[in-house]
């Protein structure tokens, strides 16, 4: 896997770089900036970008929808000190696939990478919380149990993972979650997470 790591920190740009080389098949280039980041896409587009919030120059938000413009098949995580909620939303409607805390293990940013080069999408813990402590129900036309469903989807989870979690059936949750397509009017899991973090919150 090709990757790109945004950071105008170059202690963490290296370090990350050295950690995620370590995997095998696995390259890191490096951009200070998230212009530079473009450029570096448009010379040779990465499968996935680590990208960090706060730059100089241009910052991760602009930088994510300027990459994901031009280059939407290339996944874009960030990963970054700030768990603010506008942080938080402004990633989310810029089209990254995840949000991470530079705080997590080196294996825990390997593990998301793999899920989310699977199609997962990855919010920390801290950031699923922050991104959801005023809401009590994100979409008025869920029932209790689908909204429950959906924001177990949204954060990545296999229906297998939601049933064990929740205590149904495979089955089951399945058909809540089929349902709830219906409903959102969407046409797979992928686009119900994209759905839900888009919309929390606007009922």
């Amino acid at each position: 896997m090709n990757l790109l790591i945004v950071d105008d920190d170059g202690l963490i740009r290296d370090s990350l770089k050295i950690m995620l080389e370590l995997e095998e098949g696995w390259t890191a280039q490096t951009a200070p900036d998230g212009n530079t980041a473009y450029d570096l896409c448009a010379q040779s587009p990465p499968d996935l970008i680590l990208m960090d919030i706060r730059m100089p120059i241009c910052d991760g938000v602009a930088a994510t929808t300027k990459i994901k413009t031009a280059f939407p098949d290339i996944k874009i995580v960030m990963l970054t000190t700030f768990t603010d909620d506008e942080y938080i939303q402004a990633a989310i409607e810029s089209g990254a696939e995840g949000y991470l805390l530079k705080s997590t293990p080196a294996d825990g940013i390997v593990e998301r990478i793999r899920a989310v080069e699977k199609g997962a999408y990855v919010f920390d813990k801290v950031v699923r919380i922050s991104a959801k402590k005023a809401i009590t129900n994100t979409f008025y036309n869920l029932t209790e149990r689908e909204n429950e469903v959906l924001s177990l989807v949204a954060s990545g989870l296999s229906n297998n993972e939601i049933a064990a979690k929740l205590f149904l059936s495979q089955g089951t949750v399945r058909n809540i979650v089929s349902a709830m397509l219906v409903k959102l009017k969407q046409r797979d899991r992928t686009q119900l997470a994209v759905h839900y973090w888009k919309n929390q919150g606007r009922g």
